[in-house]
């Protein structure tokens, strides 16, 4: 049976390094919100939260947006 989490119960690989990169720039939750969403991608404050603590899976339409906000590959993402 194939498991969908992380070995420490997480639903995604990239919300540590979206917080990472996120206090790096000196942006809130919210303000990452607001520039993905001038960027195309619908979403908000809370759903960042979410993805940052591994409660939210991340669908590769947003990994693909968020790499693209933080100019960085999907590898240093995923890492």
């Amino acid at each position: 049976m194939f498991i969908n989490k992380t070995a420490d119960g997480r639903n995604n690989l990239c919300g540590r390094n979206v917080e990472r990169l996120r206090k790096a720039r000196g942006l809130s939750q919210r303000a990452l919100a607001d520039g993905l969403q001038l960027g195309g991608l619908d979403i908000d404050k809370n759903a960042i939260q979410r993805v940052e603590s591994g409660k939210r899976f991340v669908t590769d339409i947003e990994l693909k947006a968020l790499c693209r906000y933080f100019d960085v590959t999907c590898e240093d993402l995923l890492k």
